[in-house]
């Protein structure tokens, strides 16, 4: 493991955390908005860094052919996507796949406040060497271009 791997897993873990602490103190009955405010305000007061609601535009072509948006971004480099739902499914993590493919980013945290803390841990490295086409995405608060191609 090297020492980007070990500073983002120390990034994670802490957001994990800061995840449980949320679930302790709101319970399992808010909407995910909630969800959001409250571990974007735990983040910070762990002296993290974190973006809200980022837009993610999916070029084709030059023509912008699709816009996600991210629930939060921390220190630049995890994305952390939310649910307040019963359980997740497979279409979650597909989300995911597809805002790693959209920012480049190197792991995604999908965090469920259903009936208990579920996180699922995605790693982008994986998807952008196993994949490729002619599709152009791009991330505008993590890239200032279009950037490479994977399958969205």
């Amino acid at each position: 493991m090297n020492t980007d791997e070990k500073a983002i897993n120390a990034i994670t873990e802490r957001i994990i955390g800061c995840a449980y602490k949320v679930a302790s103190k709101l319970g399992c009955r808010f909407l995910e908005k909630c969800y959001e405010n409250a571990l974007a305000h735990e983040l910070r007061n762990a002296g993290l860094s974190v973006e809200q609601q980022v837009s993610l535009k999916v070029w084709y072509d030059d023509v912008v052919v699709g816009e996600y948006v991210a629930d939060l971004i921390v220190e630049g480099v995890v994305l952390v996507e939310l649910k307040a739902i019963q359980s997740l499914d497979t279409i979650h993590s597909a989300q995911c796949i597809n805002y790693l493919a959209a920012t480049k980013l190197p792991v995604c945290l999908l965090i469920n406040f259903g009936k208990r803390v579920d996180v699922k841990r995605i790693a982008g490295s994986a998807l952008a060497a196993a994949r490729s086409s002619s599709v152009s995405i791009c991330a505008p608060s993590v890239a200032n271009e279009p950037v490479g191609a994977t399958d969205v």
